[in-house]
């Protein structure tokens, strides 16, 4: 085995004498040293992060990156809450403006707010830890980019509407269904609640009764399409439903005659039939209801029954020539 030679002086022969060492024992105090070393480094670091409470330098380099990226995406939020503010905002006058105007129902909650895909959707982002800023950043930006598509979907049905908004007018049940000439009819009951006539309860009127004599001729008070002609004995008897578009729907029951189908369309002052006295009725008479938005309200609201037997007579002999 190879020998190293170390010369120590010796102060009693005051000269430098030759220690001979093995590699074997100089590999081994380098390997204690090495050991030693590592032990250390190793105390140093538990003393400096569990002691002293202190990161070590990557631990830090990576928590003030992770900082600056917390920091923008608050900033990004900040954004996104203004955003969504102003989208709502539109949401408010879309349902209830543009769409009320021209009758279209609202768009349901279900719809605006609709998925945008599966669970797995945002599974590559679970290694953020759950709750994570970043996941919950993302998802939010993917619902408001879906309610915006939406918003932009329902302005374009919108304006598809509003290039027709003249033929609105016509579409608005506006005049009686019957010839307003005094002393050809009467009301017999209004809109709202009433005492049955049949059962003797408490009940709601979803129309006007014009009591006549069987056989008065019944016109469609606006242009529309005939959606329903049904021949009942109970209920509403023999009735007609009109859809005016627009939200806009008319029914005419208890008639004798109907001289209608359906699918047909009509023009304001048709003529469609005959009042009479069939399903529950006590009496001849055509019970009028006006609907908006699948809603029952006061046809009183809708027509004008001072109009004069000549103007009236005048409109439905132009729309029945």
């Amino acid at each position: 085995m190879s020998k190293f030679k170390r010369y120590i002086f010796n102060p009693e022969t005051l000269t430098y004498e030759v220690k001979e060492r093995s590699a074997r024992a100089r590999f081994f105090k380098g390997v204690l040293l090495f050991a030693a070393s590592l032990g250390m480094a190793v105390l140093y670091a538990w003393i400096y992060t569990s002691v002293l409470g202190c990161d070590l330098p990557k631990t830090m380099a990576l928590e003030k990156t992770n900082t600056r990226w917390n920091l923008k995406m608050d900033i990004m939020n900040s954004q996104l809450d203004r955003y969504a503010a102003s989208l709502e905002s539109i949401r408010v006058r879309d349902d209830e403006v543009y769409r009320s105007i021209f009758g279209m129902n609202e768009i349901p909650d279900e719809v605006r707010n609709a998925g945008i895909g599966g669970v797995d959707r945002y599974s590559w982002l679970d290694e953020a830890g759950p709750g994570s800023l970043l996941k919950s950043t993302k998802v939010r930006l993917d619902m408001l980019s879906r309610k915006t598509y939406v918003q932009s979907k329902s302005f374009d049905d919108v304006s598809v509407l509003s290039k027709r908004a003249g033929d609105m007018v016509l579409c608005i049940p506006a005049i009686p269904p019957v010839d307003p000439a005094p002393g050809t009819y009467r009301i017999s009951s209004t809109f709202g609640r009433r005492t049955d006539p049949v059962s003797g309860r408490s009940a709601y009127h979803e129309g006007v009764d014009f009591a006549c004599h069987i056989g008065n001729p019944v016109y469609a008070t606006a242009d529309g399409t005939v959606v329903k002609v049904q021949r009942e004995r109970f209920g509403y008897g023999n009735n007609v439903v009109i859809d005016h578009g627009f939200g806009y729907k008319t029914r005419y029951a208890h008639m004798d005659e109907i001289d209608v189908k359906e699918g047909d369309t009509v023009k304001r002052g048709k003529y469609i039939g005959t009042s009479g006295n069939s399903g529950k009725s006590t009496g001849p008479h055509l019970h009028y209801e006006v609907m908006y938005r699948d809603a029952h309200v006061n046809p009183y609201n809708y027509y004008d029954l001072s109009m004069t037997h000549d103007e009236y007579m005048s409109l439905i002999a132009h729309t029945n020539e």
